[in-house]
């Protein structure tokens, strides 16, 4: 196969996938090597960035363990404003709280994380399961489910992996700290 028709192949199915795709799965289905096509990937990615030729509406970015084509930053409000017309898909704050907690301590409990934020969570933690944003992940000892996040959440975060999530707050106590405190409580 041509670079040229390489190229072609890459963004004809970058563009249909509905969620990014890794390397090795574009590298078996074109029946070429993972090295030409993770360089023919970051090439089309700076192309479209603009750095060897005009600026594009959508990026070609690297999320989720895998590629996907997105819109630009640079018209988030734009695409923003188009996509939320007429529509509130925003999750409610206790959500949000939620799905930080789970992010943070993965993996957890609900009843860890009704611990944490101090209310029931049954409720929200459904929410983020039906919105593909966190997975059952296994099970403790006791039989309680096991929660972390997934690569949609990841996808959605635009980060590669969960090393990428920023520190949590220099004012609260470590993980370590909230594990003792948590086994005092018991």
């Amino acid at each position: 196969m041509s670079p040229e028709d390489t190229r072609g192949a890459l963004e004809a199915i970058l563009m249909v996938v509905s969620e990014p795709v890794s390397t090795r799965s574009l590298a078996q289905v074109l029946g070429i090597s993972e090295a030409v096509i993770d360089s023919t990937l970051r090439g089309l990615a700076a192309e479209y960035r603009g750095e060897t030729g005009p600026r594009r509406g959508f990026e070609l970015r690297e999320a989720g363990e895998g590629w996907r084509m997105y819109s630009s930053p640079r018209y988030a409000e734009i695409v923003g404003s188009f996509v939320t017309f007429g529509h509130t898909a925003r999750l409610s704050g206790p959500a949000l709280e939620t799905l930080a907690v789970i992010a943070y301590r993965q993996p957890v409990t609900r009843a860890q994380v009704a611990e944490i934020r101090g209310v029931n969570v049954d409720g929200v933690v459904r929410t983020l399961m039906t919105r593909g944003l966190v997975e059952a992940t296994g099970q403790e000892g006791t039989g309680a489910v096991l929660y972390g996040t997934t690569g949609y959440f990841l996808e959605k975060m635009g980060m590669t992996s969960l090393a990428e999530l920023p520190p949590a707050s220099p004012h609260l106590p470590e993980l370590d700290e909230l594990d003792d405190i948590e086994k005092d409580r018991q």
